[in-house]
């Protein structure tokens, strides 16, 4: 599976989007990357608006393109919102769950965590990052000394969901219940990811 591993804050740039959803990546530098950065004023056509809409969502959750068409299928065949849905279904993946818990600073961070075994699905080892968890999954680390890593993203005290229950002395959280469209990011235009993949599919 190919993965990004270009610079984080010239992706956030080059989309005048914070892919990690603190800001930091605009704060200096708030334009395009490269020597022609600042002069990029032209408003991009539909398309490009509804392309640029597609890939701050794609790069916000680190996932692929097969996949990302793979889970909008999925949400369009949900009876609610389609929106809603895709915004839910992706933030049921294993790896963003590890890092809204607190367990890991960024959603590579988590990734990683998963991919490397570290990870337990109520009690069981899971190590596919994309894997869909249900509300009332309980995801906890394998180790009983947790990770140097996960110990400061822990003290780090990161902002916490409303929709996950974190035990910081246990090093466990809870997937309580799906989460409202005002709690997710709110720059992102999802009736134009809808648009755009209405014209492939």
């Amino acid at each position: 599976m190919s993965r990004y591993i270009d610079s984080v804050w010239k992706k956030s740039r080059h989309l005048s989007f914070s892919v990690l959803e603190n800001g930091n990546e605009l704060k200096k530098r708030p334009y395009g990357p490269g020597p022609h950065g600042q002069d990029r004023k032209r408003k991009p056509s539909e398309y490009g608006q509804q392309l640029l809409e597609k890939q701050k969502l794609r790069a916000l959750y680190g996932v692929n393109e097969r996949q990302f068409r793979r889970l909008f299928i999925m949400a369009k065949k949900d009876p609610i919102v389609t929106g809603l849905a895709f915004f839910r279904i992706l933030e049921s993946r294993l790896d963003n769950l590890v890092y809204r818990m607190g367990f890991a600073r960024t959603r590579a961070g988590a990734r990683q965590l998963v991919n490397h075994g570290h990870i337990l699905v109520n009690g069981k080892k899971v190590d596919i990052a994309s894997a869909l968890c249900k509300v009332g999954d309980v995801i906890s680390l394998k180790e009983t000394s947790p990770l140097k890593c996960v110990k400061e993203s822990m003290d780090s005290k990161p902002a916490s969901v409303g929709y996950v229950k974190v035990d910081a002395e246990k090093f466990q959280g809870t997937f309580t219940r799906l989460p409202e469209r005002n709690e997710l990011a709110q720059d992102i235009q999802e009736s134009q990811i809808i648009e755009y993949y209405n014209r492939l599919l």
